[in-house]
């Protein structure tokens, strides 16, 4: 009989040192493993935020539509206490990438960051009204070019 994985709790705690920056009083616990190409620490297979594994076994479930917010500001720190659930508006307004885009009220064409006319995606905001104007491509005259 083949041997028995071990634990993913007991893969992933060798990776994590307890003993971080302090941060409000408590030290970040630094993932010391493998990390995605934005800087946060990854585990499992399939990958996932070693962050957000951490968070779901000591906390609890992280509910559809809110993702977490690493207040000490470390994408590295594991640590739930140092974790806030936000809405992904939220932590892309508190985040530092973000903090130069949430102060601008308008698109570059003038037209209002409202909640009418704002579509959020993949972490950035849209122009409703910049997209309505954009022209369509027109295929057939792509097709046969004029003479």
């Amino acid at each position: 009989m083949p041997p028995q994985p071990r634990p993913a709790a007991d893969r992933f705690w060798p990776k994590v040192d307890k003993n971080g920056p302090i941060w409000h009083g408590t030290p970040c616990w630094v993932w010391l493993a493998a990390t995605n190409g934005d800087g946060y620490g990854a585990f499992g297979n399939p990958q996932r935020g070693a962050h957000r594994f951490a968070y779901e076994l000591l906390v609890g479930p992280i509910p559809m539509g809110l993702e977490l917010d690493h207040l000490c500001r470390n994408r590295l720190c594991v640590n739930p206490v140092h974790l806030e659930l936000v809405t992904t508006q939220e932590n892309i307004r508190r985040g530092q990438g973000g903090q130069h885009q949430a102060i601008k009220m308008n698109c570059p064409k003038g037209h209002p960051y409202d909640l009418i006319n704002t579509r959020f995606h993949k972490g950035r905001r849209f122009c409703r009204q910049c997209n309505l104007e954009r022209p369509l491509h027109d295929k057939s005259s792509a097709a046969s070019p004029s003479s």
